[in-house]
């Protein structure tokens, strides 16, 4: 595995509101802000911690499904509506599914570490609350197989989650693994609670477990997840600076309040052949060990991790693929409270994709912004103890049935 040939960092990041049920402010029968909204607020806060527009270089903007969500294309022209400084300058947009914001952050390092750009402005976003749940479900489906999906369950997300957790619940006994679910859950909306941005921010909810517990109705939704299993359908942005050495000198910023990347991987995985194994992400342990062993570090060096728990059963599982835990024992790693935001290795300090919110275009972007309040001391509530012994972070961001992976490893920057 290639070392990285010179330094990136990230720095100022910012994510707007998860907007969607579950916040006060939302009410599906009110009109609400379009995708200009969020895409403007997220950009032009990381441009003022960078010292303004006139420092970027170029932009990329990660995001999934707004020509269907929002009847909207050509993405990259959005770039300059962030700031008129921006006009002229070159910006792409991104996407694979639900890793749209992970590869929206690895097309930023490409081109620091390319030479043609010191500063790259990186903005993931969604505005998915657009049109009924049903019909979303079908929008979301095209991070799929489309062959599949004429077979596939109505929720078909929810659907084939459902069959990796069934499978899951054969192979290493179901009343443990929902007892886990029902920890990840918890762990989840007890660390949004702690974050002001996150969609469960106000859930007050005195009987998390309960909830989480919430039997399962297959006539209604699915066969082997609950409601409660899964991320929510959500509006919004998140926006951070990818810069080099000189861009760091450029905008006047100490390394000392960025974070440096010391390793990522970009891998896919065929998406018109189902997974091998159902209960494995197998993609997602392939990228965590490329960028892990492009750091050159061991995971008793990572502070805390950022990881796609879309579903429960996604974050059990991915305590296995990134190696924390043994096959078939993430459910023991979480009910020993090893994930918790006082345990072993806390994940997902502002709850993840079911607390904080999933705005699929935004999320690898937000895991991002995630780490770097974490290992730079800005996470105010949500802020974990960073030991000196345990330096480095890791985000996981994946696209689809564990079929587009973005892993990135980080430190803070020295």
């Amino acid at each position: 595995m290639k070392k990285l040939r010179k330094k990136v960092y990230m720095l100022a990041g910012y994510n707007t509101i998860s907007m969607g049920t579950g916040r006060k402010e939302f009410n599906p029968r009110k009109e609400r802000p379009g995708l200009e909204h969020y895409i403007k607020e997220a950009g032009q806060a990381t441009l003022k911690g960078i010292g303004g527009a006139k420092n970027v270089d170029e932009g990329v903007i990660g995001n999934f499904m707004a020509a269907r969500f929002n009847k909207q294309a050509n993405l990259p022209a959005f770039l300059p509506m962030i700031d008129p400084d921006l006009k002229y300058k070159p910006s792409i947009s991104v996407e694979g599914a639900c890793a749209s914001g992970g590869l929206a952050l690895a097309s930023g390092i490409k081109s620091v570490l390319a030479e043609t750009a010191d500063v790259v402005l990186a903005v993931g976003f969604e505005v998915q609350n657009t049109v009924k749940a049903m019909y979303g479900a079908d929008i979301l489906a095209g991070a799929g197989w489309q062959k599949e999906r004429k077979n596939g369950h109505a929720y078909f997300f929810p659907g084939a989650f459902s069959d990796r957790a069934g499978a899951y619940y054969e192979k290493y006994g179901k009343e443990l693994t929902r007892k886990a679910m029902a920890k990840w859950y918890c762990n989840a909306i007890e660390n949004a609670r702690l974050c002001k941005t996150a969609q469960e921010y106000q859930n007050t909810n005195p009987n998390l477990e309960a909830t989480a517990n919430t039997p399962l109705n297959p006539r209604r939704f699915v066969e082997n997840l609950n409601v409660f299993d899964c991320s929510k359908v959500s509006d919004g942005a998140s926006a951070i600076a990818i810069v080099s050495d000189d861009g760091l000198k450029r905008i006047g910023v100490p390394a000392s309040e960025a974070i440096e990347v010391v390793g990522f991987a970009q891998v896919a995985a065929d998406i018109t052949q189902k997974p091998e194994d159902l209960t494995s992400l197998s993609t997602m342990k392939k990228a965590a060990e490329k960028a892990i062993e492009m750091a050159g570090i061991s995971l008793d060096q990572i502070a805390t991790v950022e990881v796609h728990d879309c579903f429960s059963i996604a974050g059990i599982m991915a305590t296995e693929a990134l190696g924390f835990a043994e096959k078939g024992k993430g459910c023991e790693f979480v009910l020993n409270g090893n994930t918790s935001r006082n345990g072993k290795v806390p994940f997902n300090t502002t709850g993840g994709l079911i607390g904080w919110g999933h705005p699929t275009g935004a999320t690898g972007v937000h895991q991002a912004v995630t780490v770097w309040e974490q290992l730079t001391g800005k996470a105010g509530a949500a802020q974990i103890e960073i030991s000196k012994g345990k330096p480095f972070a890791m985000s996981v961001n994946m696209g689809g049935d564990d079929k587009t992976l973005v892993a990135i490893v980080y430190r803070r920057g020295i």
